[in-house]
């Protein structure tokens, strides 16, 4: 049974996917509503006008006709799932695949042409997830075997420092084999993560810097408090938990193996936001932060820590002598008192300041000009 005309025009119409026809002068004569929805153009914006409307530029839309009238396994004057981009009324380009064709009259001569193209960029972000889904198996991979190695060596540097070591040293070497261990551990964790993220094809995202997002590798048990050392007389500063701010890796990770070797529990943030982060998770007894940082500085961080946290006690670092922005002056004013205004931090007045904010009876205890360890 032959279907009205009507049908096939209510058809074409309400594809989702962009259905465009010119003439041989290049002038677009029919324009669907899926072209509307996908390009932004309205009806009286295109119709009459330049098929280059729709193209980046001229050279592209010549690269499609020529296509078309090359000899190609679709036959002179046809193109199927031919890659192409698109502009948007808004000048946003679009990757689209185009199956087109030359129309002709009933003498064979050439008055136009139609085209179907479909916006394919999500079809290549679910190509470009099952590439990184293999990567990323791939990684974990290797980084376990890897990983293997550094538990083995590990363990058997216990042994070794177990039998050779004094007892004073046996206990710091121990810390820091235990360091070690649990480093090893969360990086299992997180290839274990991403292993399972690349499976199941669902992930998170959080906000990195300047609006970029990041994956979420957070691990399921991270949010746990890590293990407070036990308190030791010799040195006053054992069993504070302390979170460390700075955008300078080599920093963080100084400041870390100073304070670890006052037997303080440590963890480092790479910028405010971070440190926010694991705020949320875990409690402190002091941040230690650094000024001058790109998405949160100093000061910002500490408002925020005050109106949260009022009694988490925040000292700032810098390395800057001028203090443009006043960050230093403000934060004083607003009630933060023992910033170190200069780095490299002096180790002793680090840990006076840090035995002054968290344990100031202590600090009062010590006789005059003495230092913590």
């Amino acid at each position: 049974m032959a279907l009205p005309a009507q049908y096939f025009q209510k058809l074409v119409e309400s594809c989702p996917d962009i259905i465009i026809s010119v003439d041989k002068q290049g002038t677009i004569t029919f324009y669907n509503d899926g072209a509307r929805q996908n390009l932004g153009f309205s009806y009286e914006e295109v119709l009459g006008k330049n098929v280059l409307e729709i193209y980046p530029s001229v050279e592209e839309a010549r690269r499609v006709m020529q296509a078309m009238r090359s000899q190609n396994g679709e036959g002179k004057g046809r193109v199927r799932n031919f890659e192409t981009v698109f502009k948007t009324k808004k000048g946003e380009k679009i990757p689209v695949s185009i199956s087109a064709s030359i129309t002709y009259d009933d003498q064979g001569n050439e008055i136009g042409s139609i085209g179907f193209a479909k916006d394919i960029r999500a079809i290549r972000r679910r190509d470009q997830l099952v590439t990184l889904g293999e990567i990323a198996i791939g990684l974990s991979h290797e980084i376990n075997n890897s990983l293997e190695v550094l538990v083995n060596q590990t363990e058997m540097l216990r042994k070794f420092v177990t039998r050779v070591a004094s007892d004073e040293d046996f206990i710091a070497e121990s810390d820091r084999l235990d360091s070690v261990a649990s480093q090893v551990n969360k990086i299992q964790d997180i290839t274990g993560r991403i292993g399972r993220m690349a499976e199941e094809g669902e992930y998170g995202t959080k906000e990195y810097l300047n609006g970029k997002m990041m994956t979420d590798l957070r691990v399921d048990d991270e949010s746990k408090p890590c293990e407070r050392p036990n308190a030791d007389e010799r040195f006053p500063l054992s069993g504070l938990k302390v979170l460390v701010v700075d955008d300078d890796a080599n920093i963080c990770q100084s400041l870390k193996d100073l304070l670890e070797a006052e037997r303080c529990s440590i963890e480092t943030a790479a910028s405010g936001v971070f440190a926010m982060e694991w705020l949320g998770r875990q409690n402190f007894d002091i941040v230690l932060s650094d000024v001058v940082m790109p998405d949160m500085d100093g000061y910002e961080l500490y408002q925020t820590v005050k109106q949260n946290t009022p009694n988490l006690p925040v000292v700032l670092m810098t390395a800057f002598n001028y203090d443009k922005d006043h960050i230093i002056k403000r934060s004083c004013l607003e009630g933060l008192q023992g910033v170190i205004f200069k780095k490299p931090v002096n180790p002793a007045m680090l840990k006076k300041v840090v035995l002054q904010q968290c344990r100031p009876d202590q600090a009062a205890s010590l006789p005059a000009g003495a230092k913590a360890n």
